[in-house]
C-alpha cells in the first residue's frame, strides 16, 4: 500500500495504529532513536527519477513527509555523508565522464532546513562505472570503487567539502572462474574500518577482499601487506560491513547468495574467514543475487539483501565468535532490492526496491531482530542507496 505524497501517516487510522507499535519499539530499543533525519535516496535515472533524492523522517512518531528532489544528477547511485553533515557525496555511476572512460565524484552542500543540495564540485573517479563511496571519518578524503574499471581511487576533500583531481589510484588485476562475470576485476565496495586506518574493497571479479592502508591526511592508499582474503570461488564479493565491536567483518558474495564472516584483527588489519552462510532458502530453485549488507547498531544481528528472492535475510551475530546464525526471510515488499538502510538509532529500516520503484519501511524488533512491514509505502524511481542525515 502506498502513501499519497505529501499525506502523513496520522491522516490514516490504519497507519496510526502501525505506528503506534513503532513507537513502542522506539521506546523500549534503547538505541536512541528518537531524533528527525533527512533520509537521502540515489537513483538509477530514468523517466521515474531525475536524480538525489530526499525526505524528512521522525524515528520517534514514525512520520515520514513526502520524498522531493534534491539534486538533479545523472546515476547517482551511492552517496555517503561527511562527518559534519555539512556535504553529502555521489557517484555518478557513468563511463563517460568528460570525454574519458571513466565516472564522476559529486560534492554537494546540504541545506540542513530544506534538504536540499547545491552542487560545489565534480571530479573524475578515475575508472569506469563507480559503483560505492565511503568518506573517511576524518572528513579529509574519500574513497571510491570503480566496478567497469576494475579500480579503487582516493580523493581529497577540502576545508569547504569541494573535491581534489584523485591523489591515489590503484588499477586491480586479474580474474577468477565464472567467465561471464568474473573476466576482469570489478571493484564493487568501500568500507573503512572502525579507526580509518584500513581500507576494504570487495572485488566481485577477484573473489577477494582487497586491503589497503590509508593516510587520511594526505588522501592516500597504499597496498597492505596483508593485501587480501579470498572467499570461494565464483562468490562473487559485493559488499563489506565492520561489525560495531571492530573484531569481526561480513561479506555479501552476489553470484552465490552468500554471506562469509570474518574475525578481524584491529592491530595488523588482517582478517581471517570464520564461517559462510546462505541468504537463501534451500529450495529455492529461481535466479538470485545479493546486494546489500548491514550490521545493526547494537552489534546483535546482519541484514542482507536478495534480488530475485526479493528479501531480506536475517542473522543474529554469536556474541562470542561473530557467527551468524539464521533468524528470518521477510520480503521487501517489492522488486530487485539494491540496497537498503538502518536508521541509526536501530529501530527502523528503510528498503530500497529498485525494480518496483519504491521504499518500504520496517520496523526492527529489538530482542529479536526482527523485521515487520510498518507503514508507508514511498514512490521514488529505481532507487538504490539510502543515507541518514540527523537534524534533530
Amino acid at each position: 500500500m502506498t502513501l499519497p505524497l505529501g499525506l502523513s501517516a496520522f491522516h490514516r487510522p490504519w497507519l496510526a495504529t502501525w505506528f503506534a507499535a513503532g513507537v513502542l519499539a522506539v521506546a523500549e530499543s534503547g538505541y536512541g532513536a528518537t531524533g528527525q533525519y533527512l533520509v537521502y535516496v540515489g537513483t538509477y535515472t530514468g523517466a521515474k527519477s531525475k536524480g538525489i533524492y530526499v525526505f524528512r523522517f521522525d524515528a520517534a512518531a514514525g512520520t515520514v513527509q513526502a520524498p522531493v528532489l534534491a539534486a538533479e544528477l545523472r546515476h547517482p547511485t551511492f552517496l555517503d555523508l561527511h562527518p559534519s553533515g555539512q556535504y553529502l557525496y555521489a557517484v555518478n555511476e557513468v563511463s563517460d565522464f568528460a570525454g574519458q572512460r571513466a565516472g564522476a565524484v559529486t560534492a554537494f552542500a546540504v541545506d540542513r532546513a530544506t534538504g536540499q543540495l547545491s552542487q560545489l564540485s565534480q571530479v573524475s573517479s578515475r575508472g569506469a562505472g563507480p559503483c560505492h563511496i565511503a568518506v573517511h571519518p576524518t572528513g579529509t578524503c574519500l574513497f571510491v570503487a570503480n566496478y567497469g574499471g576494475g579500480s579503487v581511487a582516493a580523493l581529497p576533500i577540502g576545508s569547504d567539502g569541494r573535491l581534489g583531481e584523485a591523489t591515489s589510484f590503484h588499477q586491480h588485476e586479474g580474474k577468477s572462474v565464472n567467465p561471464r562475470r568474473q573476466e576482469a576485476p570489478h571493484a564493487h565496495g568501500v568500507t573503512l574500518a572502525p579507526d580509518g586506518r584500513y581500507l576494504f574493497v570487495p572485488d566481485l571479479g577477484l573473489d577477494r577482499i582487497l586491503v589497503y592502508r590509508v593516510d587520511a591526511a594526505r588522501a592516500t592508499l597504499t597496498p597492505h601487506e596483508l593485501s587480501y582474503a579470498a572467499v570461494k570461488p565464483g562468490a562473487g564479493p559485493r559488499h563489506f560491513a565492520m561489525h560495531s565491536s571492530g573484531r569481526f567483518a561480513y561479506a555479501i558474495n552476489e553470484l552465490d547468495s552468500t554471506i562469509t564472516g570474518f574475525n578481524y584483527d584491529l592491530a595488523r588489519g588482517a582478517l581471517s574467514q570464520l564461517g559462510t552462510v546462505s541468504t537463501l532458502p534451500s529450495d529455492f530453485a529461481g535466479p538470485s543475487t545479493t546486494a546489500e549488507i548491514e550490521v545493526h547498531p547494537s552489534g546483535k544481528y546482519v541484514y542482507g539483501s536478495n534480488r530475485g528472492h526479493d528479501s531480506l535475510a536475517v542473522f543474529a551475530v554469536r556474541a562470542n565468535n561473530g557467527a551468524l546464525q539464521f533468524v528470518e526471510r521477510v520480503s521487501t515488499g517489492g522488486k530487485t532490492p539494491r540496497s537498503f538502510g538502518i536508521e541509526p538509532g536501530g529501530t527502523w529500516l528503510w528498503a530500497a526496491n529498485q525494480g518496483s520503484d519504491n521504499l518500504v519501511l520496517f520496523r526492527i524488533e529489538a530482542a529479536s531482530g526482527r523485521l515487520t512491514p510498518s507503514g508507508p509505502v514511498l514512490d521514488v524511481g529505481a532507487p538504490v542507496c539510502v543515507k541518514f542525515l540527523a537534524v534533530e
